[in-house]
């Protein structure tokens, strides 16, 4: 049956068709391309296609992320050294990822039982969240008290007088995130209250962007991570802020030159003309002037003096006898624009 059923295929198709048609089966489909405008591209433009997830958007780019990570880098490091002095104990911090997500991932994100903070950033829009692992916290609450730092192995809430000691803690790391915008604005932390569970935070809409910051705390023998999540439309002053002063940083000054005397100038000849536009005459009335002839000139003209500089008017000035020299008093400079021809009849 199967002989039969290829010599009957065969019947139909050449070789020819039946090879083309194995190779169409075997090759992947092409993608099509398609611009802004809804116009399919053509496959010999060769454009660069990079994968992007649109449940997950971001609206940094690759330059100002690094910015950020940079920024955030000193943070790190400045408050690393500010509580190591605070807490009278080595307290080291590395970050582990700097990115952004939506608010709605954030908060899945966020363990529980866990400690939040909820702040504000004057005069900026947004509520901020920091998440602290309670067994973090309380580790540094019992340092606070006297204790030695030895990691808590406590899985539990905290309690007032706990999260009253900790905010001091709290005040300190939002006092050095703040310090680090400062050459684009002065900004001032305020704690606006305290939470144990995520899942109900609603202090953004959850397809906002948030800009997340971890970090891997090492205190003593406890090892925990803390997380500080930003909104974008917080930030996004800052950072706009924060390119202009880049670029006007990396743009350089137009500063005019200003004119010197230099002493090569003082052997470099050129040529002064006194003109005047006194008259017209024609062909026939100059070949019949003679030796002795007297022409005569408007008396306002010695006022309607030109001096031109290689041929070039740049001032104004009045004719006038000093001795027995023929002098000219300059009076104003012709600027480039007021320049016109001069019919050059007399000197």
């Amino acid at each position: 049956m199967a002989s039969d059923d290829s010599n009957s295929i065969s019947d139909i198709l050449d070789q020819s068709e039946i090879d083309r048609l194995f190779a169409q089966a075997i090759e992947p489909p092409k993608q099509r391309v398609y611009r802004a405008d809804g116009q399919r591209m053509d496959l010999g433009e060769s454009p660069k296609i990079e994968v992007y997830d649109f449940r997950n958007p971001v609206f940094l780019t690759e330059v100002e992320l690094r910015r950020l990570r940079l920024l955030h880098e000193d943070f790190i490091r400045y408050l690393s050294a500010r509580l190591s002095l605070f807490l009278r104990m080595e307290f080291t911090l590395k970050m582990s990822k700097l990115t952004t997500l939506a608010y709605a991932k954030f908060t899945e994100s966020l363990s529980s039982p866990t400690h939040l903070c909820l702040f504000k950033t004057e005069p900026l829009l947004g509520v901020g969240i920091l998440d602290v692992n309670p067994r973090l916290a309380l580790t540094l609450v019992d340092r606070m008290l006297g204790g030695h730092g030895h990691s808590v192995k406590l899985e539990r809430y905290l309690t007032e007088i706990e999260v009253a000691l900790l905010e001091d803690i709290i005040r300190i790391v939002l006092e050095e995130w703040c310090a680090q915008w400062k050459t684009e604005k002065e900004l001032h932390p305020a704690v606006i209250g305290h939470e144990n569970n995520g899942r109900f935070l609603q202090t953004s809409p959850k397809d906002s962007v948030m800009l997340a910051l971890s970090m891997e705390v090492v205190f003593g023998d406890c090892s925990e991570q803390m997380q500080i999540g930003i909104p974008y439309y917080t930030i996004e002053p800052l950072v706009k802020a924060m390119q202009l002063n880049r670029d006007r940083d990396t743009t350089p000054a137009t500063v005019p030159a200003k004119a010197e005397w230099k002493p090569i100038y003082e052997h470099i000849s050129m040529p002064v003309r006194a003109e005047w536009s006194a008259f017209e005459l024609t062909l026939r009335e100059l070949t019949e002037l003679r030796v002795g002839d007297v022409i005569e000139m408007p008396p306002e003209i010695v006022d309607q003096t030109t001096i031109t500089l290689n041929g070039t008017p740049k001032f104004t000035g009045t004719v006038g006898l000093d001795s027995d020299r023929v002098v000219v008093k300059l009076g104003k400079k012709i600027l480039p624009e007021n320049t016109v021809p001069v019919l050059r009849h007399g000197r």
